[in-house]
Order: C-alpha cells, then sequence, then structure tokens
C-alpha cells in the first residue's frame, strides 16, 4: 500500500458519517445497504474521474474493512515517526563528531540532573537551559589512540601517557539514569594512582615559572584610599594605574597583594595569628592542606581515606575564629596539642583562601577547600591527577552549569548573593576592559566560571601573582569570586604562555563531599530510639500448637523502625 493510497483512505474514512450519518467501524455498515447508497449518491454528484477516485476508497473498505485500514494507518505512521527520527539522530550524531574534532569530550559525562551536561550529548538527555549550553566545550578529551595510549587533551594540549600507566585505559561508564530522588550535580568516576606510585610522581624541582622570576608585595603601613573604587586596609587600595601595571607580567614585579601593614603576615595586617603560630605556618613543607571555618558556621569534617604517609608528611591547617574555637573547647573537642584529629587548629580573625602563598612562604603545594567540604581522597593522589599528570601549576574545577560571567552575573543578582548595583558595575567594568562572552574561540579554555570550594596549586611566582590579582579583584569589587576569575586569568595569558587546569566539577566531587551547614544540622529533629518491649506473662519464644495454623500478623512500619542512640550533639561531633 502507498502513502498516497492511505492518504485517500484516511480522508474517505472521515468523510463517510457526513454523508450517511452512520459511525465508522461498524462491521454492519460495511455490508449494509448504505453502502451501496454512499455509492449512488456519489455517482450522482461526480462524474468520469472523479467518481472513480471516490468510489475507490469504498473498494479498499470493502476489502480490507476500516478497522484494518485504521492499523495500517497507526503502523504507517509510525515508520514516518522512526524515519523521521533516524534522520535526526545522524544530524546530530555528525553535529557530535564535529564538536569532538574541536574538543568536545564524548566519553567523560558530568552527571548534572541525572544526564551528562555534554552539549554533544544533550540531545539524548535534553537539557533545560539548551541556550546557555549549546556553546559548552568540555575539556580533557579521553581517547584511544593507535599505540594503545590514553591521550589527555588539556589546557597545555596533548598529554600522553605511557602504555603501562595504571590510568592508560580507563574509560568512564555511562551515566545512571535520571532519578527523581536524587537531582543536582553528581560526582563521576576518576583514576587515581596508587599512593605510592602518586608519591613517585611528585616532581623533584619546581615548575619553570613563564617570565616572572621574583616577586615580592607592597608593603604600607598606612594605606589610603585615594579612588572612588573600592579596596581595604588589609589589601590596600591600588590605583587603577598600578593594577593596570600589575598584568604588564615582568621578570620582577612587586603588587599588593594583601597583608600591607606589614612585610609579612603576623599581627596588625587586618588578619592577624597568634605568635605561637606563626613559627609553625613559616616551617617548610613540601604539601599542606588548608580550610577555614568562621562564625561557627560548619562543623570540622575529618579527612577519609588517607594514607600513613601523607598523615606523617602532609599537614593539615584548619583556621578558625575565637567564636568557634570557644564552640570547641566547651565541647571539649580541641586538645591541649592544638588538635581535633587530623587538623592542626590556626585561631585567626579571618583567612583569605587565596593568599595561602603569603601564609605558607616555605611551602611547594596547597590544596584549599571550603570548611563544608570533607576531603575523602589522599591528597598524594589528587596531586597527581590534577596537576602532576597535566604537567599544571593550577588547577580548579568549573561551574557544574555556568561557564559565561553574564550568565553567572544574573545567577548571583536573582539569587541576592551580593548587591546587584554592584555586581553590574564590576561586570560593565569588565566589559569595557574587553571581556566577552564565552564561546568556542577561548578553546582550550573550557569556561569562564569556576567552582571555586577548591584550589589546587603549586606555589610558584607565576600562580603566586595570579591569586594574588585575583584576590585583588575581589577586594576592590564584589565577594563573588567566580565573577573576577576569567578578566585575571585572561589578562595574564595575554602577556604569557600559562593556563589553567579547569577539570570537570563531578571529578571535584569525587575527592570532597559537600557536608550541611551547622545550623541545618542543628535544626534537625534527633534520631528517635524506640525499644520494643514484650507484655508481661508472655513466654519469650512462641509454642506452635500441633495442628494448628499459625497465621502472622504484618508488623506496621513503626515496630519495626531502626533504633538509633544518641543525640543532636553526639550526630554534630560524630566526625571529630
Amino acid at each position: 500500500m502507498t502513502g498516497g493510497s492511505l492518504g485517500v483512505c484516511m480522508w474517505s474514512y472521515g468523510t463517510l458519517p457526513d454523508i450517511n450519518g452512520v459511525i465508522p467501524g461498524d462491521e454492519k455498515f460495511l455490508h449494509s445497504k448504505s453502502l451501496a447508497n454512499v455509492r449512488k449518491n456519489s455517482t450522482k454528484m461526480f462524474s468520469g474521474f472523479r467518481e472513480k477516485e471516490r468510489s475507490l476508497p469504498s473498494v479498499w473498505c470493502r476489502c480490507l474493512g476500516c478497522r484494518k485500514i485504521s492499523m495500517l494507518l497507526l503502523i504507517a505512521f509510525a515508520l514516518l515517526v522512526f524515519v523521521l527520527g533516524s534522520l535526526a539522530v545522524d544530524k546530530e550524531t555528525i553535529s557530535l563528531n564535529v564538536d569532538q574534532q574541536i574538543g568536545t569530550l564524548s566519553m567523560v559525562l558530568p552527571y548534572v540532573n541525572g544526564a551528562p551536561s555534554n552539549p554533544g550529548a544533550s540531545w539524548i538527555f535534553g537539557k533545560k537551559d539548551k541556550q546557555n549550553d549549546e556553546n559548552y566545550l568540555v575539556a580533557n578529551i579521553l581517547n584511544e589512540d593507535e599505540e594503545n595510549r590514553f591521550r589527555i587533551v588539556g589546557s597545555k594540549g596533548a598529554i600522553v601517557l605511557p602504555s603501562n600507566h595504571p590510568c592508560t585505559k580507563f574509560t568512564f561508564p555511562p551515566p545512571p539514569p535520571p532519578n527523581l530522588r536524587r537531582i543536582g550535580p553528581r560526582p563521576c568516576p576518576v583514576c587515581y594512582l596508587p599512593v605510592d606510585q602518586a608519591i613517585a610522581s611528585m616532581p623533584s624541582s619546581p615548575s619553570a615559572s613563564p617570565v616572572l622570576q621574583n616577586l615580592t608585595y607592597v608593603h604600607d603601613e598606612n594605606p589610603i584610599k585615594t579612588e572612588p573604587h573600592g579596596g581595604s586596609d588589609f589589601g590596600g587600595y591600588p590605583s587603577i594605574k598600578q593594577r593596570s601595571n600589575s598584568f604588564d607580567v615582568k621578570e620582577s614585579m612587586t603588587v599588593h597583594c594583601g597583608f600591607v601593614k606589614r612585610s609579612k603576615p603576623g599581627l596588625q595586617t587586618g588578619f592577624d595569628f597568634d605568635e605561637s603560630d606563626l613559627a609553625e605556618l613559616q616551617q617548610f613543607h613540601d604539601i599542606i592542606v588548608a580550610s577555614a571555618i568562621f562564625g561557627n558556621y560548619d562543623v570540622i569534617q575529618q579527612p577519609r581515606n588517607v594514607s600513613e604517609e601523607a598523615k606523617k608528611n602532609i599537614p593539615f591547617y584548619m583556621f578558625i575564629d575565637e567564636e568557634t574555637e570557644a564552640y570547641i573547647k566547651n565541647k571539649s573537642i580541641l586538645e591541649s596539642s592544638k588538635r581535633v584529629g587530623l587538623w592542626r587548629i590556626v585561631v585567626v580573625r579571618n583567612v583569605p583562601k587565596l593568599l595561602l602563598h603569603r601564609i605558607f612562604p616555605n611551602v611547594r603545594y596547597s590544596i584549599w577547600i571550603d570548611g563544608k567540604l570533607q576531603l575523602v581522597v589522599d591528597p598524594y593522589q589528587i596531586l597527581e591527577k590534577f596537576l602532576w599528570r597535566q604537567n599544571a601549576n593550577f588547577a580548579i574545577s568549573r561551574h557544574y552549569r555556568r561557564f559565561d560571567v553574564f550568565v553567572e552575573a544574573e545567577a548571583n543578582k536573582a539569587a541576592g548573593k551580593y548587591d546587584n548595583s554592584s555586581i553590574d558595575e564590576q561586570v560593565g567594568f569588565y566589559k569595557q576592559e574587553g571581556l566577552t562572552p564565552y564561546s568556542e574561540a577561548k578553546f582550550p579554555i573550557t569556561s569562564d566560571v569556576p567552582e571555586g570550594c577548591v584550589l589546587i596549586k603549586e606555589h610558584i611566582p607565576i600562580t603566586n601573582l595570579f591569586t594574588c590579582l585575583w584576590f585583588n579583584e575581589v577586594d576592590r569589587f564584589t565577594s563573588r569570586d567566580q565573577l573576577s576569575f576569567a578578566i585575571v586569568r585572561d589578562k595574564i595569558r595575554a602577556k604569557v604562555d600559562w593556563n589553567i587546569n579547569m577539570f570537570l566539577d563531578c571529578e571535584r566531587r569525587n575527592f570532597v563531599i559537600q557536608t550541611y551547614h551547622r545550623d541545618l544540622l542543628e535544626q534537625m529533629p534527633p534520631p528517635v530510639a524506640t525499644v520494643s518491649r514484650r507484655p508481661p506473662g508472655l513466654p519469650s519464644m512462641r509454642v506452635r500448637t500441633p495442628g494448628k495454623r499459625v497465621t502472622r500478623r504484618r508488623s506496621s512500619s513503626r515496630r519495626h523502625r531502626k533504633a538509633a542512640g544518641g543525640n543532636r550533639d553526639q550526630f554534630l561531633l560524630s566526625t571529630f
């Protein structure tokens, strides 16, 4: 049956009731005199070719039956939908292949809302915000070449792992199906080296710093604000001219970088440390891990899966304020050695997380994690995966959904993260300086918006300069560091050959777990303890009477409620 004949039959099937008032599909109708009357009436109304054309559908209906005709129509419609769908899939597949050639990722799929955020795969899983994702490019292309080696295309080009590398044949499994119970960003698998191999991968000497070799910092005991833009006594008040000069990367430079009232961090700098802690912070370490909790806002989370080598060689520093210190002292958690588990406690007024190189001037590598996060992977493995394996000296995850500064600014305004006029002023200033919306023209840069809760850094002059200038932007404009990240990065990259490893947000969620803030935990009801009691006088075991059938009653969920001891404070402090 041709498509034309199906169409004619559909037309005839729809017009018959209008002619004789009989409901189509009635078997009696097909074999009654009504059909003859219809044919007779059509003969009177039409003649010649039109008469034959009109009577042809009735012949089909007589031979096959209208029910069969309707089934054929449904089959034809299904075939049509299948063909159109196949054409759409072929079109999208071609588009995906083109995207892969310019750097998109087909194997690594960050799990966002139960589906990957890779635009190449969005045609399969669907996207709520397709307009914002259409130019999204995913870094770290993983594909297997002819020599059975993994090629990782990162910010510094292709990196070929040796064939015996444990992660050579690592591939990402497909994302889990959407789950209404678990929405939002999700972690994805990451291939880490065993701890001993990760330690062996540590570079024996510092990475080369392009152009910049000597970096010193402004010391001004009486900083004065001379221009209307922001600033602070802690960071100083660099003028617009000084700001512009700080982006002109040279071999030797002096820039504003916090702690301006003293030549080094310490007393009377704005963020003061106790004298007893200053000597500790000056010591040499290959690697340190740092975090901070202020205002008793978070619960101290103990790192997990940390190797004995890391516990022995890597200090973990937790910066807290006096309010948080009073709380943990009241709970008898703080030891006399100023330790809470793995964390060495340092009491300060505040700590700028971007300036760890100033707080720890004799450290090679640092990992910063926000206080709301719990570290669940060994630090050696993290550094090997995101710095050493990538030949990078600064790594940060990109935002799981937004990658454009202008979109991020609007999201901050909608969420009330900061004063809207201040955000508009900052973004407008950057736009005048040449900041443009993100596009594929910026590749291999894959995003302009980072997720700043984790910073992985090698302390060399160029990365120290970057974090200094990034902090200055935060100090000058708003505290929303996602807005100022791209402008600083791009200005430095315009002067020197230097890049940042912006890895997938789902990879970050693999090695840190986000927990609830303390205020939310304290609002949660304490676990309820229930004790099942046997009524007095009943035997401990039921004795079945021979010949009598025992009917078991299905217990209610209340009787099977799990027993849970303890109170809210014990739950809050369970990680200490």
